[in-house]
C-alpha cells in the first residue's frame, strides 16, 4: 500500500501519541499494582515505551527532516491519556496486565498498518519491525501473572 508523506506522518504521530499513552499507563499500573514483581513489570514497560518514541522520532528525522510532531502531539495527549488511565485503573493485578495485552495486541495492529506501506524509509521500517516484534515477544512471554513471578 502507497501512501503518501502527510499520511506517513500522521500515522507515525499516532503510534507516538499510543507510545506515550502507554508509557503513562503503564506507570500508573506500576502505582496500583499489589504484586512487586508486577509493578517492576510495567516500569520496564514504561521505560521501553519511551525509548521506543526516543528512537522513533530520531529514525523519522533522519528520513523526513521536515517532520515536526510538536505541534498536533501535544494537543491530542489529553485527549487519548484519559482513555487510556481508565484502562490502567483496573481493581486487580490481572485485569490491569490483561487490559495492558490487549492494548500491546492494538499496538501490534497499527505498527502493522505503518509496516506495510510500499513507500516507508527502510531504516523506518526496520525500527518499527523491532519494536512491534518486542512487543509481540513480550506478549507472549508474559501472558499471565503466574509467567512474571
Amino acid at each position: 500500500m502507497s501512501k503518501d508523506r502527510d499520511e506517513i506522518f500522521d500515522e507515525i504521530e499516532e503510534i507516538l501519541e499510543k507510545n506515550e499513552d502507554a508509557r503513562r499507563g503503564y506507570d500508573k499500573a506500576a502505582d496500583n499494582a499489589d504484586s512487586t514483581k508486577l509493578s517492576s513489570y510495567f516500569r520496564q514497560k514504561a521505560s521501553k515505551r519511551k525509548e521506543f518514541n526516543m528512537k522513533l522520532r530520531q529514525e523519522i528525522k533522519g528520513a523526513y527532516s521536515d517532520f515536526d510532531d510538536d505541534g498536533s502531539f501535544a494537543g491530542s495527549m489529553h485527549r487519548a491519556w484519559m482513555d487510556v488511565k481508565d484502562l490502567f485503573s483496573a481493581d486487580s493485578d490481572e485485569s490491569m496486565l490483561e487490559e495492558s495485552i490487549k492494548g500491546d495486541k492494538a499496538a501490534i495492529e497499527e505498527y502493522n498498518d505503518v509496516i506495510d506501506y510500499e513507500n516507508l524509509p527502510v531504516g523506518l521500517k526496520n525500527l518499527l519491525n523491532s519494536q512491534r516484534d518486542e512487543i509481540r515477544r513480550d506478549i507472549q512471554e508474559n501472558d499471565s501473572l503466574e509467567s512474571l513471578h
